[in-house]
């Protein structure tokens, strides 16, 4: 079995994908020693810039194998840069020897702009790897809302119910097909996206292309999206922020999705999600993860219950 790992870690997101095997046969007692091949190290790059203020960061990693247990391992002595379309070199150092190379400290410092596009170039000992992306328009959120609710503990914990506020935002998505979103919470100030399954995307105002949602207010689903774990209570300080995403780191995401829900007796093969990071040797190491870039929307608020929204029927 050939080296499949997908790791991402940055100050937005975790992603980690575990294979599990349990082979069980009744009566049976032979003893099947499972040989598995691990593939060549890969280069995996995490690094996603915004509009947004402060420090820009792209992390590099190197793959391991399935079953390796050892600390994931950084990729030290790159030279990594950052240009877009207008000229402007924005360079990249790994100052803590770590693996994450890092742009800008100051709360002003700001790198994204709506409308231009982004190339990554990564130079490492004798190999050349380049990515494109493009900052696309986000919409304002206009409010955030929370309801009180009474629910049912989901059947497999204790019986009982549960009660707290549903938090969902509103904002409207543009006139023009074809925009697409990441939407993530924000818990005590921070982004909050450390499960695959937490991935909320849209495109335009749904989950899909084809649906009649061009220009509208974003479906309930998607707004409510941000109340994932359990029920918020009073004095919680949450919020959301709107990221806007091209359609290829949507699909990107979107199989992230997929993968991390991959399970069953129906689950196909887990495989590597193609990457938008390009070797300039077509014969060289192809590389893992994604470099993207985003306009981003943020709106919070602390829970008051005198603000509530009465118990929906």
């Amino acid at each position: 079995m050939k080296k499949q790992n997908i790791h991402f870690k940055t100050g937005f997101f975790n992603v980690a994908i575990v294979l599990m095997a349990i082979i069980g046969l009744s009566g049976c007692e032979d003893v099947i020693d499972l040989k598995t091949e691990t593939g060549p190290t890969q280069l995996v790059v995490d690094g996603w810039v915004t509009n947004q203020p402060g420090t820009q960061t792209i992390t590099l990693t190197w793959s391991s194998a399935y079953f390796d247990s050892n600390p994931i391992q950084p990729v030290l002595g790159a030279k990594v840069t950052v240009t877009d379309n207008i000229g402007n070199v924005y360079n990249f150092a790994d100052a803590g020897g770590n693996g994450k190379y890092t742009w800008g400290s100051l709360a002003t410092d700001s790198l994204g702009r709506i409308g231009r596009k982004y190339t990554l170039r990564i130079e490492y000992e004798k190999e050349v790897y380049t990515s494109q992306n493009e900052i696309k328009r986000v919409p304002k959120i206009d409010s955030i809302a929370y309801t009180h609710e009474t629910l049912p503990i989901k059947p497999d914990k204790d019986k009982g119910q549960k009660t707290g506020y549903i938090v969902e935002f509103y904002a409207r998505d543009f006139i023009g097909t074809g925009d697409t979103y990441w939407i993530k919470e924000v818990l005590n100030g921070k982004t909050n996206v450390d499960k695959a399954e937490k991935i909320s995307i849209a495109y335009d105002a749904a989950f899909s292309a084809g649906a009649p949602s061009d220009g509208l207010i974003f479906i309930q689903p998607l707004r409510r999206s941000i109340t994932y774990d359990s029920l918020y209570q009073a004095g919680s300080h949450v919020g959301v922020e709107l990221h806007s995403i091209t359609n290829e780191a949507f699909y990107f995401l979107q199989q992230v999705v997929d993968q991390s829900t991959n399970g069953g007796i129906y689950a196909t093969p887990i495989a590597n999600i193609k990457s938008n990071v390009i070797n300039a040797d077509p014969k060289g190491r192809k590389a893992l993860g994604y470099f993207g870039a985003s306009a981003v929307s943020r709106m919070e608020t602390i829970v008051d219950p005198a603000k509530a929204r009465p118990e929906e029927d």
